[in-house]
């Protein structure tokens, strides 16, 4: 039944043409719309625009598997104008307030590891999706945070979770950040904070369900937002459950326990994995230095919580590494300025080179899918080019835990798609290579998870920190987005403008 460019296709077709009561129950047997109501307003934009073009193009079931080349040319410059409109912004605007006083030759540098990142153009652009405009709504929320809009930063993450419910990914980490702000601010602007952010939050979500506010039209809808019906897993993805499934346990066939049971397991599991970076994001500022969270450790925790989901909870995509893969690849792309992350010790070697394995290994995750797009060619051209233009050399590395797995990660790899090439898969394991695929890069996942989203996030609060508890006459006070009538004064606690956390003498 064709692939993800007839979804969003049809998306465009039935939000056009039918009534919003019948936008999530019309004929869900073929790409019923399963996202939130932002994605199907911006389908209707779409389609009205399509429609005015050439009706042709999203005629209601008339149009059912209908490609054209101008009707893809259409539908792929939908796609560059909402990454021109939304993500490339993000990403620009992050480079410049994240790395305040690097060179400009620096932050052009972290601006184009970015943005060509292989796996988010080969999934937009070439399996087709939309997953750029939420990554870069989430990306503004944290360019809000960044300068004090705190309030402004809440409607944009409301604004990504209204696009795809795949930004819940990210949800434990900016929720802990802002939620520590509130505390730490003290009990008046905290309070008052905490007040105004659950205003601005429930206001947004109401105006994005406006339209379906009514129980049975909500209700509808986030069944097909949230289809927990559908199982633990359905495809060989890279996560822990999949790659268990193959070598440990055979999950849907135990008798003792129910796919329900195994779905309550499954989120046990996952707010486990993201507890530890959520609760640093949360309180380690004021534990180690009297202060609130620090915006630095920030990416750290979105990875961490995203990473958590992607291995452990429910109905996983393989395309749902695009989550992780973005805060990890702000990261590396801040490197010149992450001198005390770099430098963790242990052996493990650094975040770059565990964000640029982690890239690579990604988009070697999503090869299957690719694969059936007719994606080689575009596949390895564009993983090399991102390769080349960051100055990567894994034999250049210095000896190190990543070093050793990078190299036998990328020989592992390099050999599957080399057997895969000139010997069929045998039939009785006809889908041994997409399980070998499974276990290398689950592997690689998991350790990244625990080296980057645990150790070395771990190691950078302490250095960003220390334990040095400061001043009792002191407490953080908001920059710009408590109280305008609370001065907001430099401090050697908190140098720099960007973390927003600023001490006020309460003397």
């Amino acid at each position: 039944m064709y692939g993800d460019y007839e979804a969003q296709r049809h998306w465009m077709e039935i939000t056009y043409h039918l009534p919003i009561s019948k936008w999530y129950t019309y004929d869900l047997q073929y790409w019923g719309l399963d996202y939130p109501p932002l994605t199907a307003y911006i389908s209707w934009i779409c389609g009205f625009i399509a429609h005015k073009i050439n009706p042709v193009w999203v005629a209601l079931d008339a149009s059912r598997g209908y490609e054209s080349p101008t009707s893809k040319h259409f539908m792929r410059m939908s796609v560059l104008l909402l990454e021109l409109l939304v993500y490339i912004p993000a990403v620009y605007v992050y480079t410049r307030i994240a790395l305040p006083g690097r060179s400009r030759r620096t932050q052009n540098i972290a601006l184009f590891t970015v943005l060509l990142q292989p796996a988010l153009i080969l999934i937009d652009h070439g399996h087709f999706q939309y997953n750029s405009v939420m990554l870069g709504l989430t990306l503004w929320a944290v360019n809000m945070f960044h300068l004090g809009y705190d309030l402004l930063g809440a409607v944009f993450f409301v604004a990504s979770l209204g696009f795809k419910q795949m930004s819940l990914y990210y949800a434990p980490a900016v929720g802990s950040y802002l939620l520590g702000k509130c505390f730490w601010l003290g009990r008046e602007h905290g309070t008052r904070h905490f007040i105004r952010l659950a205003l601005v939050t429930s206001l947004s979500f109401l105006l994005l369900f406006l339209p379906f506010l009514t129980p049975p039209l909500l209700a509808q809808s986030i069944q097909r937002i949230f289809p927990f019906a559908r199982g633990l897993f359905e495809d060989k993805v890279a996560n822990f459950w999949c790659a268990s499934d193959v070598v440990l346990i055979k999950w849907r066939k135990l008798s003792w326990i129910s796919e329900t049971s195994l779905q309550r397991v499954a989120l046990l599991v996952t707010l486990l994995g993201i507890l530890p970076g959520a609760g640093m994001v949360f309180g380690w500022g004021f534990i180690a230095h009297g202060r609130g969270p620090t915006l630095p450790l920030l990416p750290f925790a979105l990875f961490s919580s995203a990473m958590s989901f992607f291995m452990f909870s429910v109905q996983v995509h393989e395309k749902s590494i695009l989550l992780p893969l973005m805060p990890i690849t702000l990261l590396l792309a801040a490197r010149e300025s992450e001198s005390e992350v770099e430098s963790v010790g242990m052996g493990l070697g650094n975040v770059w080179e565990w964000g640029v394995l982690v890239n690579n290994v990604a988009v070697f995750s999503m090869w299957p899918l690719l694969k059936r797009d007719g994606q080689g060619l575009n596949y390895a051209v564009l993983t090399l080019l991102w390769n080349y233009v960051i100055g990567y050399d894994p034999l250049a590395l210095s000896p190190s835990l990543v070093k050793i797995l990078s190299l036998a990660a990328y020989a592992t790899l390099a050999l599957i798609h080399i057997l895969e090439a000139f010997i069929p898969a045998p039939a009785r394991y006809p889908d041994i290579y997409s399980v070998l695929n499974v276990l290398l890069s689950a592997s690689i996942f998991g350790a990244t998870w625990v080296s980057v989203g645990g150790i070395m996030m771990f190691q950078s609060a302490w250095a960003t920190g220390g334990f040095d508890m400061g001043s009792s006459s002191q407490r953080p006070a908001l920059l710009r987005s408590v109280d305008t009538n609370v001065s907001a004064k430099s401090s050697p606690a908190s140098p720099k403008v960007s973390e927003m956390f600023v001490t006020e003498s309460w003397d």
